[in-house]
């Protein structure tokens, strides 16, 4: 048996080696490159957003330093009590952290976006933000009519919120390639983010090169895709018992779980997975002893099918769409 002090000095080389490395973003801030997602309870619509307070508390003791909300996600204060939790137990910082959260639809006009990124400020009982989001290039009224405010204005507010030194840095999410060289022909501050759904069913190839060329970083929300997807039979794989995919977890002594997330990793993504379990959230940041191959990764993006998990909502008749892109 292990002495005591064996045991911290061995328990403290496992905290350390799980917090996710950080890269750097075009602007000179930096970013973890594994965020623990929120929103819709962060696991399913079924769970109460009180489950975000301990799943954000948990995440910040297995080593994430980046967490990702949204104004209408609805969870903003239990995303804060969870960080003002860790904080207060001395587990981190709030100089540690990196946090991200989104501007709504119907707060597009430039002179709405302020007072909307101090109300989330508010709500997270933060100061500011390490990332705030233009959260689809889509603008609506208060009643979710469509309303004609073309994101470029809003973009102008994104750039002031900076300018004031309430978010470090600036970015966009559901953009496709024709928005966002609209977006930086214009823009003084180039978005630094462009976070999209990719997963081995949307891999999204030819777009997240056209971003990483650009010096935009991409984060990918769905990351596992249909891998525990309980439509099995209308589903595209892989699945989690996916031959390809178990062989590869086999080797690296691994989930294929971690293996998927390790797979955005390779691709220079910041994959953003959602749990409330206490389990998954630490395996979900054990990624960093090990990488794919270039033919691993190849094989899994041979998956790919160009479907999406989350599909947006009916805003064909709104400008600005459609937002999507393979």
């Amino acid at each position: 048996m292990l002495p005591p002090f064996a045991v911290v000095v061995l328990l403290f080389q496992v905290a350390i080696a799980a917090i996710a490395p950080t890269i750097q973003l075009n602007d000179g801030n930096t970013i973890p490159v594994v965020a623990l997602g929120t929103g819709r309870g962060t696991a399913k619509e079924s769970e109460s957003v009180d489950e975000v307070r301990q799943a954000v508390y948990w995440a910040i003791q297995a080593g994430y330093r980046h967490i990702d909300t949204a104004a209408i996600y609805f969870d903003e204060e239990q995303v804060g009590q969870g960080i003002a939790q860790a904080i207060a137990d001395k587990l981190v910082s709030r100089g540690d952290l990196f946090v991200t959260t989104k501007l709504w639809n119907d707060k597009h006009r430039q002179d709405q976006v302020v007072p909307a990124l101090k109300d989330s400020l508010k709500k997270l009982g933060l100061d500011y933000v390490d990332l705030y989001l233009i959260h689809f290039p889509v603008a609506t009224k208060a009643d979710g009519s469509p309303d004609n405010v073309d994101f470029t204005e809003t973009w102008k507010g994104m750039e002031q919120a900076k300018q004031l030194g309430l978010t470090r840095s600036i970015g966009v999410s559901n953009f496709n390639m024709s928005q966002i060289d609209r977006l930086i022909s214009t823009a003084k501050i180039w978005p630094a983010i462009n976070e999209i759904e990719v997963n081995p069913t949307l891999t999204q190839e030819h777009f997240i090169s056209y971003l990483q060329s650009k010096g935009i970083v991409p984060m990918g929300y769905s990351p596992f895709g249909f891998l525990v997807s309980r439509k099995m039979e209308s589903t595209p794989p892989p699945r989690a018992d996916d031959p390809e995919l178990v062989k590869m977890a086999q080797k690296y002594g691994k989930t294929t779980s971690q293996i998927v997330l390790r797979y955005l990793i390779d691709r220079s993504i910041i994959p953003i997975p959602k749990s409330t379990n206490q389990n998954r959230i630490a395996q979900n940041i054990d990624l960093f002893d090990f990488s794919l191959t270039k033919d691993e990764i190849a094989i899994i993006s041979r998956f790919n099918k160009n479907i999406r998990v989350i599909n947006p909502v009916n805003w064909k008749d709104y400008p600005n769409y459609p937002f999507v892109e393979y």
